[in-house]
């Protein structure tokens, strides 16, 4: 099991950037896939971005080239850099780690944060 706290969430006005981070409870190299995932209003959560233990990286056609998936092991934290800002990012951001599981692998959320673009 592990357990995920966001934070770094705010208001911010279109085109500026946020850097969320995620801190785990345990080392993000013992997580086979880390990863972003956001929920706006009124839409189902949707994938950001992730990233495996060995350094895979995949981001939703969303965020391409303005958001940057990474993690630091040394403070166990999975990070999301974000660029050019646009109202239509904001949503509630979840933190989200993979672990194998019995029947395939099992979803670890944190609690969120929210993440507002407007002027």
């Amino acid at each position: 099991q592990v357990q995920l706290v966001e934070s770094g969430g705010g208001l911010v006005q279109p085109g500026g950037s946020l850097t969320l981070s995620c801190a785990a409870s345990r080392n993000t190299f013992s997580i086979p896939a880390m990863g972003w995932y956001r929920q706006a209003p009124g839409k189902q959560r949707e994938l950001v971005a992730t990233i495996t233990a060995g350094g895979r990286l995949n981001y939703a056609d969303s965020g391409k080239g303005r958001f940057t998936i990474s993690r630091d092991p040394a403070k166990n934290t999975l990070y999301l850099q974000m660029n050019s800002l646009k109202p239509e990012d904001t949503a509630v951001y979840y933190c989200n780690a993979r672990l194998l599981g019995g029947s395939g692998y099992d979803d670890y959320w944190g609690q969120g944060t929210q993440v507002t673009v407007s002027s």
